[in-house]
């Protein structure tokens, strides 16, 4: 399923990518002298042209990313005040939002926000459509926090064109289009989205928005896999053990389930009890599959077939599985417990009095 909108946390990582000449992220190598007006070569003099220096190191991003907020307020300041920096702007505005080295203040990082937004930064515009979203200086004002994804998604903000997507597939803020989502989503995944990557290959699995293609499918997992997107690992397990989209390989699916399995994923689980019941893609273990059948199970996986083959097991092997399961178990019940306690802590919502 596709993953709920991306939280404002999540623009730290946008800045991330969008300032990464960090300091330390250079190699630090000096640059070779400027070449001389009219200089005249000498015989033996190296006159290879040198090479292109790259964009000068982001001294105060740099700072920001070792944990020298202070430092990190400071350079940004002067780059803001020496060169109206819209970069520079959106760090001030992480640093006041998050209260790195200075007082948190939201409305104080709206403001820079919108200076940088202003001056087409779109990790700014992404930041503002999380405040509006979240209610954060102001009150909440979805319509606002839509404008401010459609900008950013517009420049190409991944996580904006993802967000923006699951609007358009909500059908609440839009009309519903499927087109329109498959767009955005192209844009985020390229832009690096693990989450867009394996949505855009829903997609393409099921012909919504864009021409069925299970091969298009199956490349856009992969790339989703890369990232370690245990949605995308199931996936991909599947096309590769059907040969969907992708040459047969029942040994790497076997090892994507197994990964996802490890993760929580009670389809990957089930899938995982079924290769090792059967023997296909790895060594045949009913002890072990029937560990995995009751962990899936109560994930809320359900497999009738694979409930009528542990039924018929030897006591031994079945002990064996139930006892290899149960540290999982009590884990999974133990969650529940915890979940069903906070939400009973939580106080009930107020009803709006009638006029």
């Amino acid at each position: 399923m596709m993953r709920a909108m991306a939280t404002k946390g999540a623009a730290l990582v946008a800045l991330a990518l969008a300032l990464n000449q960090s300091a330390f992220a250079q190699s630090g190598a000096p640059r070779p002298p400027a070449a001389k007006p009219n200089h005249v070569a000498v015989p033996g003099e190296n006159t290879a042209p040198a090479a292109p220096a790259g964009p000068p190191p982001d001294m105060a991003y740099g700072a920001f990313q070792r944990g020298y907020f202070i430092t990190a307020f400071s350079l940004a300041t002067d780059r803001v005040t020496n060169d109206a920096d819209p970069k520079a702007m959106t760090l001030l505005g992480e640093l006041y939002a998050e209260g790195l080295g200075v007082p948190q203040d939201d409305r104080r990082a709206t403001e820079w926000y919108r200076l940088a937004a202003a001056r087409g930064d779109s990790n700014a515009m992404f930041a503002l459509a999380m405040f509006a979203l979240n209610g954060r200086a102001a009150p909440r004002d979805r319509d606002a926090s839509t404008r401010w994804l459609a900008a950013a998604a517009k420049l190409g903000h991944p996580l904006a064109a993802y967000d923006l997507a699951l609007l358009y597939v909500e059908g609440q803020m839009f009309p519903q289009d499927f087109s329109r989502a498959a767009e955005l989503l192209r844009i985020a995944a390229q832009g690096g989205s693990a989450d867009a990557q394996y949505a855009l290959g829903t997609f393409y699995k099921t012909g919504r928005g864009v021409p069925q293609d299970a091969r298009q499918a199956a490349q856009w997992w992969a790339k989703a896999v890369l990232a370690d997107n245990t949605d995308a690992q199931v996936e991909y397990g599947i096309a590769l053990f059907n040969g969907e989209g992708v040459d047969r390989n029942e040994e790497a699916a076997t090892a994507l389930f197994r990964k996802a399995a490890m993760r929580g994923s009670a389809i990957a689980q089930d899938r995982l009890a079924r290769i090792l019941a059967s023997g296909r893609g790895a060594p045949r273990d009913l002890a072990e599959a029937t560990k995995w059948h009751l962990i899936s199970r109560a994930g809320g996986e359900t497999d009738l077939e694979l409930d009528d083959v542990i039924n018929k097991l030897d006591l031994q092997t079945r002990a064996a599985g139930e006892k290899a399961a149960k540290p999982w178990l009590d884990t999974i019940e133990a969650m529940r417990e915890a979940q069903a306690a906070a939400q009973q802590a939580q106080p009930p919502q107020a009803t709006p009095a009638r006029r």
